[in-house]
Formats: C-alpha cells, sequence, structure tokens
C-alpha cells in the first residue's frame, strides 16, 4: 500500500517535483464557468500548518519576497557587484597600495587598511559630488552636488526614452546620437538667428531640436517600412551624417562666432535659455522637469493609448499584429520619428540648458550612446530609464570629484557604468552568485520540506 502523503516518500513512489505540484495546483483550482465571471466559485479550503505550527510571519514573508529574484532585487545586486568590481580596480590601479601587498603574509594589516582607506575615499567622493557633501557650507555648496547630478541626467532621459520607445516598439534604435545631434544644430541655430520675446523663443527652439530629432529618425523608419533596410545598420550611417553635418555647419558664414577663429557657433540668446531651477550660481534647469514630464507622457503611451497598444504589438510580434489588423509599417515609421523626437529634445538640452550655449564639434559629448545603456539598465521601462538616468547623471557628476580630490581616474567611471550594464545583461549570473530564486518557490520548498 502506497503511503498517501508524497512528501515523507514511500518505496513505490518518487516524491512530487515542483513543476508536478504546480501542474496539480492547477488542475485543482476551480474555473468559472465561461459567459457568467460574476458567479461566485467555490474554493478548496487552503492548506493549513500543522497544529501548534505557528504562520509565517508578515516580517519573514517580507523578507522571502525581498531576497526573491525580481528585477529590483538584480538591479540593486548588479549595482552592488559593479561596485565591487570597481574597488577591486581602484586598489589595483594604485601603486602604494599594490606594494603593501608585497609582504601581507608578514603584515596583513597594511594591506587591509591601505585597501580600505583608498577605496573608500573613492566612493565617499563619489558620493559627496553625485548627492551630498556634509562638510559643504552654504546654500550653494549644498545643493551643489544634486544639482551637476540632475544637469547630467537631464539629457540622458530622453536618449535612453527614445532607445526603450523603439526597443517597445521592435526597433533598435543606435541612432539616437545622430538624432540628438540634428535636435542640438536646430536648437542652437533657432536660439541665436531669430530674435523672438522670452518664453516664444525657448518653446521654438525646443519645437525646432524635436522637429531635427523626428525628421532624423523618420528617415530610417520609412527605409524600414518601404524597403525592408534595417534599421540598425541605417541609424548608424546617419550618425556619421549627422556629426560631419555639425562640423560643416559651425564654420559656415553666419553660424561661426566672428569673434573666434575656431569651431564655435554664436552664442544662444539668453531667451532662448531653459531656466535655471536653483539660481544662477547652479547649473540644474527646467529640463530635468520636463524630462520628468515626458517620461509620464511615453509610460502613459505606451500603457494606456491604443497606439502604444499598437507599439508593443508590433514589437512582441509583427505578424500577429498584422493579421491583427495593425499596419506594421505605418507602426514602424511612427515608432522611429517619436523615438527620434525623444532624442531631439535631449540634443537641445545641450544648447538651451547650463551645459553649453554654443554649437562645438563636440557638443553633444556622448549623450546618445549613453541613452543606449540607460534604456537597457531601466529594461526599457519608462520610470526605469528615468531611474537609470539619475544613476548615470551621479556616477558623472561624482566621477568628477572623485577624479580630483581621489586621483582616481574618469575613465574608472566609464568602467563602473559598463559593469553595471553588464551585470543588468547577465541576471542568471547575479542570481546564482546570490543564490536568488523565486519567492513563491522558496515557500514550496519550505512547506513541502515540513509536510504542509
Amino acid at each position: 500500500m502506497t503511503n498517501p502523503n508524497p512528501v515523507s516518500g514511500s518505496p513505490d513512489k518518487e516524491p512530487a517535483t515542483e513543476a508536478q505540484e504546480a501542474r496539480s495546483e492547477a488542475r485543482a483550482t476551480p474555473v468559472a464557468p465561461a459567459g457568467d465571471p460574476e458567479r461566485p466559485v467555490p474554493a478548496t479550503a487552503p492548506k493549513q500548518p500543522p497544529a501548534g505550527e505557528p504562520r509565517p510571519s508578515l516580517g519573514r514573508l517580507f523578507l522571502e519576497n525581498l531576497w526573491a529574484a525580481n528585477t529590483v532585487t538584480v538591479t540593486v545586486l548588479a549595482v552592488l557587484l559593479a561596485l565591487l568590481v570597481g574597488a577591486v580596480l581602484i586598489i589595483v590601479s594604485d601603486p602604494e597600495v599594490l606594494a603593501t601587498y608585497s609582504y601581507i603574509t608578514a603584515r596583513p594589516s597594511d594591506a587591509l587598511n591601505s585597501s580600505w582607506t583608498v577605496v573608500s575615499e573613492a566612493y565617499a567622493n563619489l558620493f559627496k559630488g553625485a548627492i551630498f557633501d556634509p562638510q559643504a557650507t552654504g546654500f550653494t555648496a549644498a545643493l551643489s552636488p544634486i544639482s551637476e547630478t540632475l544637469t547630467y541626467a537631464a539629457p540622458l532621459v530622453f536618449t535612453g526614452l527614445s532607445v526603450a520607445l523603439a526597443f517597445r516598439g521592435g526597433l533598435f534604435n543606435i541612432g539616437s546620437q545622430g538624432q540628438a545631434t540634428i535636435g542640438v544644430i536646430l536648437s542652437a541655430l533657432v536660439g541665436f538667428a531669430l530674435p523672438l520675446p522670452p518664453g516664444v523663443h525657448l518653446l521654438v527652439a525646443l519645437i525646432a531640436g524635436a522637429a531635427g530629432g523626428a525628421l532624423w529618425g523618420f528617415i530610417p523608419g520609412i527605409l524600414k517600412a518601404r524597403t525592408g533596410a534595417h534599421e540598425v545598420i541605417n541609424t548608424i550611417m546617419l550618425n556619421y551624417v549627422a556629426v560631419y553635418f555639425l562640423s560643416w555647419i559651425i564654420v559656415q558664414s553666419g553660424v561661426q562666432n566672428p569673434n573666434r577663429s575656431d569651431a564655435i557657433s554664436k552664442p544662444v540668446e539668453s531667451s532662448a535659455q531653459l531656466p535655471r531651477l536653483l539660481g544662477d550660481n547652479l547649473r540644474v534647469h527646467a529640463g530635468i522637469l520636463l524630462a520628468v514630464l515626458v517620461t509620464w507622457f511615453v509610460a502613459w503611451l505606451l500603457n494606456r493609448s491604443t497606439l502604444g497598444f499598437e507599439f508593443r504589438a508590433v514589437g512582441e510580434n509583427p505578424d500577429a499584429a498584422r493579421t491583427a489588423g495593425i499596419s506594421v509599417a505605418k507602426t514602424y515609421v511612427l515608432v522611429m520619428a517619436i523615438s527620434g523626437l525623444l532624442a531631439g529634445l535631449g540634443g537641445s538640452q545641450m544648447v538651451l540648458g547650463s551645459t553649453a550655449n554654443a554649437l562645438t564639434p563636440l557638443v553633444i559629448a556622448q549623450i546618445g550612446f549613453d541613452g543606449i545603456l540607460v534604456a537597457l539598465l531601466g529594461r526599457v521601462k519608462p520610470w526605469g530609464v528615468l531611474l537609470a538616468a539619475l544613476l548615470f547623471g551621479a556616477l558623472q557628476a561624482g566621477g568628477n570629484r572623485m577624479q580630483s580630490y581621489s586621483g582616481i581616474s574618469l575613465e574608472l567611471v566609464t568602467v563602473l557604468q559598463a559593469l553595471i550594464v553588464i551585470f543588468i545583461a547577465a541576471p542568471a549570473m547575479v542570481k546564482a552568485i546570490f543564490q536568488l530564486r523565486a519567492a513563491r518557490a522558496a515557500r514550496l520548498q519550505t512547506s513541502l520540506a515540513k509536510g504542509w
């Protein structure tokens, strides 16, 4: 006679696996009749723990779910792993600290103390340059770190959203760098060439930047829709076109600053500048507020609107979307045009904000390519992109202070960014390192072990 309890086991029957348990539970779950969703369905009595066995507390369930292999946990642990590897690189890059390891067997305290000193000092300066400096005196000094973080983050929000939106629509937009470049060109031209009143001047400059980016995104979109040309190749080529066009137009008569012999344009008028939020001594401007507003709009567009549903449907399965009556070609064009519009807004931040007020060959920096990293770190979700941009802005702002005060190379901050993205892109590795598991599987295993 077999044992009725499969947990305790028997010589005749192997213990049920977790998958078998889940299938048995699904079969035992009653389903409401079709067409009558309101009809109550009798539920089976839940399994109770043995007499005298306490139920799991809320605190235990919270910790169990906190350590579960969910997106937030994996992302946080990926950042911690990147900081840990970065600490090793900081130690290796310091000759004085490495010298203490030559006699670590004789005096291990020297190596440990020197390593802790250099790493803690570097990361302390990273925090002080990005968030807050406890030793700062005065309003300006206290808010300067967070001001720099928000200033660096503002354009990254737009380029990150550009890549994320295209990805959700089934396209990989590598051209946000070129789209941002065209956006910054048109914004700057409007900013110093059109004599408009304040407010209107800023609005027209922002619209010009957005229109330029949308145009540069429309080109690969229409090529993809009409000819099937791959958007990755087209956007990469258009990046080069935009960069060389920027280098050419700066030195043209009417654009180049007549008082300068190098490649720099006329400065953007103050009437076209984004207003500063915390006074003239701090660089943070209204672009960060616009970034939050645009993030909300993109989240609404993707999750609440019919157009966003079409984007997501085409991104998941274009053949099924086409069968359902959605125009895949039209969707590709709209996705790339809106994606370019967002990147163009990001580029306009570089001259209409407080980062620069004139065109130079390097005015756009790497915000388009960094936007790809931001989108990946944010899991191509709008609010995740915003948080990822803030993280990258903090690394950039804090890295400047870390270089000045700790003597750490600024390139190490780029290495930290790359490490974060690597660990984010390999969640299985993070789960394996920290032995993460799903909360449901953990509870099931605990229940099986106790015979519930």
